[in-house]
């Protein structure tokens, strides 16, 4: 069964199920699920717990072993099969459901740390055994229209109370990084009383800017045209030493993804339909902002753009004399409806 990981202490706390599987790429979140569970089995008395690491070579042996052994010092433990991004294979996948099958004669609980699980091995064999009886949390990044509401509310948890303004200006300087937003949380709760507000100008003040971003965030906010964020993820990303020919790659793929759903849409495809013929398909999450680039950009302006990103890529090969930095600032500032840098400087320059 699904459970989100807010509502995860609450179901906990209704029953302990024998599985509990923590996954995705979230270090905060993912972390304390995995404390939840952890405090959950104190709770219940269990004190014994064993970690397993996967890693090469693991022997898929061990989880049979482990789960047979008597506990030292009581009838139950806690299993913890420690993944990270490892795959499972075929041993993997058969000593998971072999597992599951064995739970109805054991009082152990088992604990599967894992990075993300994608839609096709949750319909596996070994998924569905252990979902069956237990508890499947997948762990999510927050959203960015959600983020500022998200750390308002994680703000109680320290004692504190976060106007709108200032959890806004918080997730801004600490995009894509929980961890340091709540480090940053603990800070201000060190400065101020119990109970007491933080306001925008506090923030700004006295926390440091943590944004974390990567070519993904870029992408992502080029389509939900966004030009102020997409500017300054861009000067992130080059002040972190991430590579041009990185970028222009991730904006270049983009390009033709929309291009090739407005060929299928030209062709009298549905919306839906052309987003499910791209390679890889187009998940259902990500689909309104790619409607809201494809709205925004007609395709004789794609092609533009997509000239423009060939010229680029000249630039960065050392044989045009464009500003690299400059000009994927440009391009990606244009793929979110902004106006470039590069607008004022001479034509040969210009997108067009």
């Amino acid at each position: 069964m699904k459970v989100f990981a807010d509502k995860l202490p609450d179901a906990l706390a209704k029953k302990l199920p024998p599985v509990v599987i923590v996954a995705g790429e979230e270090p905060l979140q993912h972390m304390e699920a995995c404390d939840a569970v952890r405090a959950a089995a104190r709770e219940k008395g269990i004190d014994e717990r064993e970690v397993l690491h996967v890693e090469a070579n693991f022997a898929w042996s061990q989880l049979h072993e482990t789960a047979n052994n008597l506990s030292l010092f009581g009838t139950r433990k806690l299993i913890e099969l420690r993944l990270g991004n490892h795959g499972l294979g075929q041993e993997g996948g058969r000593a998971l459901k072999e597992h599951a099958e064995r739970l109805a004669g054991s009082d152990d609980v088992l604990l599967v740390s894992m990075g993300k699980l994608d839609f096709r091995q949750q319909k596996s064999a070994w998924f569905k055994a252990l979902d069956k009886v237990g508890l499947f949390v997948p762990v999510w990044p927050v959203d960015l229209s959600r983020l500022g509401f998200w750390l308002r509310d994680r703000a109680q948890r320290h004692g504190l109370s976060l106007d709108l303004d200032a959890a806004r200006l918080l997730g801004e300087r600490t995009e894509g990084n929980l961890l340091a937003a709540d480090q940053e949380l603990q800070k201000l709760a060190l400065l101020v009383p119990p109970g007491g507000r933080i306001s925008a100008r506090q923030v700004a003040g006295d926390v440091e800017d943590s944004a974390r971003f990567d070519v993904f965030t870029l992408t992502d906010a080029c389509l939900q045209g966004t030009p102020a964020r997409v500017s300054r993820i861009v000067a992130g990303l080059r002040g972190e030493g991430v590579e041009a020919p990185i970028v222009l790659w991730a904006l270049s793929r983009e390009l033709r993804t929309l291009l090739s759903l407005h060929q299928h849409l030209d062709q009298g495809q549905s919306f839906e339909h052309a987003c499910k013929a791209q390679k890889p398909a187009i998940f259902e999450k990500r689909r309104p902002a790619y409607q809201q680039a494809i709205a925004r950009l007609p395709i004789r302006r794609l092609h533009k753009l997509l000239l423009f990103a060939q010229r680029l890529d000249l630039a960065i090969k050392g044989a045009s004399t464009l500003p690299p930095w400059d000009g994927l600032h440009d391009l990606a500032l244009t793929l979110a409806g902004g106006r470039g840098l590069l607008a004022e400087m001479p034509s040969s320059y210009r997108i067009g």
